[in-house]
């Protein structure tokens, strides 16, 4: 009797690790962890919208998209900035990594040159423009 208790016990464990680990590969589960803490940014950023809609703009139209697009935030009295629009370039810009947008694009906190100062701006920049500090 305890033999079939034993292996009726390590079937269960069995079926149990294999129901968890095909929850952790489906494609509908948890965000993964960003890649890094702190990284830097050598390519363009800014909104989501404008930052999709600059990756969808033909390579020979991105320089205008980018100058017709610049990037402005509404800046608060406490200093926060909100409701950005627009893209900026970036040259090797020291970020800390916020979260995974979607599979080409990360949100980042950069440093952004704005009309009345300098402030920390979260801002959406392709995956491929992210080197993690190392």
């Amino acid at each position: 009797m305890k033999p079939i208790l034993a292996s009726t016990l390590a079937l269960a464990s069995v079926i149990a690790l294999a129901g968890t680990a095909a929850k952790a590969d489906t494609p509908g589960g948890a965000p993964s962890d960003p890649p890094c803490s702190i990284g830097y940014v050598t390519g363009v950023g800014g909104a989501v919208q404008s930052l999709r809609e600059y990756l969808a703009t033909p390579d020979r139209d991105r320089y205008r998209y980018l100058a017709d697009n610049e990037f402005q935030c509404r800046i608060s009295d406490e200093g926060r900035a909100s409701g950005c629009t627009g893209v900026t370039s970036l040259r090797r810009e020291k970020v800390s990594v916020y979260d995974e947008i979607d599979s080409t694009t990360m949100a980042v906190v950069a440093r952004i040159e704005l009309e009345r100062g300098t402030y920390p701006v979260i801002i959406a920049v392709s995956k491929q423009d992210l080197r993690c500090d190392d």
